[in-house]
């Protein structure tokens, strides 16, 4: 019989009660998490966080709780994406990897929320933007692909290391044909890029974001639009690209041109072509897999940084089309 595992007790010690109140979350919730995942016991008393339970569970939960101080600590708020990449880091043996995290700090959201990559596959995404003119990231919904792009373009617009920022997607569901839309080109264009639109606002504000827009240094267009240009000076990010045809993903390719860079983002799980048409993205990745100066990234639901329930909905849909 294999010998009962001995109980114990442990206690970390917290700075202030800002990184209290982080560590705690809302009404506790995050202790609650803590719990669940670990099997441990865990209380906050003043500025003291004590953990109890069997020896594996405290070095489990204590080993949890130090991976993710550098969030706590500034008292930022700790997700439940937070803990679970930490913990899967801890399962592989990757706790060194994942501390780097805390020094990739992109920016600073319009509520103060440090805006950094929350699990490796992230950082590798955001490491191979920073060294690459063109990356191409797929992935399932809520994984970040869009919402990274848009804040590292956003800091090398800050930096002054490009000029303008283009924000575009294959507008599907009116076959690019916007003519029949009300309103004008900007209202007809407007929700098909809306996420587009809501990551500019966390990060600049409506106020700014706004000014950007009349001035010409944010451009939001359909990818027809970009057709018979040369975009100079320019962060492009080409978003929802499964649902580009070959020819307008060979069209949008070739517009680059010097000191810019671009991002594809897209989800060959979700391509909402006719049936029997071919995705540029797909085609894309398997033509550019081996040039060099091209990153291809691939992020998983386990990336996933949204709601919890997305990344259980991405697997069950994921397990139906298997099975």
């Amino acid at each position: 019989m294999a010998e009962a595992e001995s109980s114990g007790r442990f206690s970390i010690d917290l700075p202030d009660s800002d990184a209290a109140i982080a560590i705690a979350g809302a009404g506790q919730s995050t202790l609650h998490k803590l719990e669940d995942l670990t099997g441990a016991s865990i209380v906050l008393r003043g500025l003291q966080l004590e953990i109890t339970g069997r020896s594996s569970q405290i070095e489990r939960a204590a080993a949890l709780v130090e991976l993710i101080r550098p969030v706590w600590e500034e008292g930022q708020i700790v997700s439940l994406a937070d803990l679970t990449a930490a913990l899967t880091s801890i399962d592989k043996g990757k706790e060194v990897d994942h501390a780097s995290l805390a020094d990739k700090v992109l920016a600073k959201s319009q509520r103060g929320h440090l805006l950094r990559p929350r699990t490796l596959r992230q950082k590798a995404y955001v490491d191979a933007m920073e060294k690459n003119d063109l990356t191409f990231s797929l992935g399932p919904a809520g994984t970040g692909k869009t919402f990274l792009a848009t804040v590292l373009a956003v800091r090398m617009l800050t930096e002054r290391k490009i000029e303008k920022i283009i924000l575009t997607r294959p507008a599907v569901e009116a076959g690019e044909r916007l003519g029949f839309l009300p309103g004008d080109l900007q209202q007809k264009v407007d929700p098909y890029l809306r996420p587009l639109y809501d990551a500019l606002h966390a990060l600049l504000g409506l106020e700014k974001t706004s000014i950007l827009f009349d001035k010409g240094v944010i451009e939001v267009a359909p990818l027809a639009y970009m057709r018979g240009r040369t975009l100079e000076d320019a962060f492009i990010i080409l978003d929802e690209a499964q649902n580009t045809t070959s020819a307008q993903m060979r069209m949008v390719l070739t517009r680059l041109g010097e000191r810019s860079r671009m991002v594809v983002t897209g989800d060959i799980t979700q391509i909402d072509l006719p049936k029997g048409q071919i995705s540029g993205l797909v085609e894309a990745i398997e033509v550019l897999k081996n040039i060099q100066g091209i990153a291809i990234c691939h992020l998983s639901s386990a990336d996933i940084v949204r709601h919890p329930l997305v990344h259980k909905v991405v697997d069950a849909y994921a397990q139906k089309e298997k099975g």
